[in-house]
């Protein structure tokens, strides 16, 4: 029995996946965005709790990356839309299974719904008492990686996105490539992990760091731990709003998924086994 797919097979079946979305009924669409916006999120939570108290940048990371997968794996095995994975539907549209505006439509529709989920989440989290780990420290974290996130530069933003797209549609390809769970697991763990121990941004994730990180900001002993902790001042505190959260993280990190799993993934896979499928 074989029990993976070829890469030309995932191309094709990925094809598919795309005209599936456009005909799906709105209202299921919504419901499996918003899904999906809470796992990725939930990676990030578990991540953001693991790698808290750890000093060393480099074991930080390497730690997230090795916990945050298991939010894309539950994500990938339940089946929910997620707008990054969603970006590989070029595929179809250049197949001429369905047209620009119904592509732009789910798109719209599956980001709407992942923010929606992402913020849900974050709002639990801030009411679950999990910034009280270690006295507070884990609320002037929360802040402190928001803050990061809300003051990069429109141009890092951008870079960084498509490299994470590139490992997150990667991770969707290769989840493919098997037809078994341990198998989907394990493939779809590798790419996402690299993405994160990289510290690449991915919009999703971000509609759950940065929410999380303002609610964070609204209690005065999690913003005087952060800012006695981290060196954070008052104006550099004051920047973490949503105005930035959509303008400085959001937007450029979009457009970079975008182009990061479109071009460099759909596109090239289009033109490597689309075309003969």
């Amino acid at each position: 029995m074989n029990f993976s797919n070829t890469t030309a097979e995932v191309t094709s079946n990925l094809i598919v996946a795309g005209d599936i979305k456009v005909r799906r009924p709105l209202h299921k669409t919504i419901i499996l965005g918003i899904f999906a916006g809470m796992l990725i999120g939930a990676g990030a939570m578990a991540s953001s709790v693991a790698m808290y108290d750890i000093a060393n940048a480099g074991l930080a990371r390497l730690v997230a990356g090795l916990v945050f997968p298991i939010g894309f794996v539950m994500m990938v095995l339940f089946g929910g839309e997620l707008f990054t994975g969603a970006c590989l539907m070029i595929m179809g549209l250049l197949k001429g299974k369905y047209s620009l505006i119904s592509m732009i439509r789910v798109l719209i529709t599956v980001f709407i719904s992942n923010l929606i989920g992402g913020i849900i989440l974050a709002i639990l989290v801030a009411y679950s008492g999990q910034f009280k780990l270690g006295d507070g420290a884990m609320g002037a974290f929360t802040i402190k990686l928001a803050l990061s996130k809300a003051n990069i530069s429109f141009g890092s933003a951008f870079i960084s996105g498509i490299l994470c797209n590139f490992f997150v549609c990667f991770g969707v390809v290769m989840a493919g490539l098997s037809k078994d769970i341990s198998g989907k697991v394990l493939a779809s763990f590798l790419p996402i992990m690299t993405f994160v121990t990289g510290g690449f941004e991915h919009c999703v994730a971000n509609m759950f760091y940065i929410p999380v990180g303002i609610f964070a900001s609204s209690n005065s002993k999690f913003t005087e731990s952060a800012m006695t902790k981290y060196g954070i001042s008052a104006e550099k505190l004051a920047t973490l709003n949503w105005q930035n959260f959509f303008l400085k993280n959001e937007l450029p990190v979009t457009l970079g998924n975008i182009v990061g799993g479109m071009l460099f993934i759909g596109v090239a896979l289009f033109i490597l086994y689309g075309r003969e499928e």
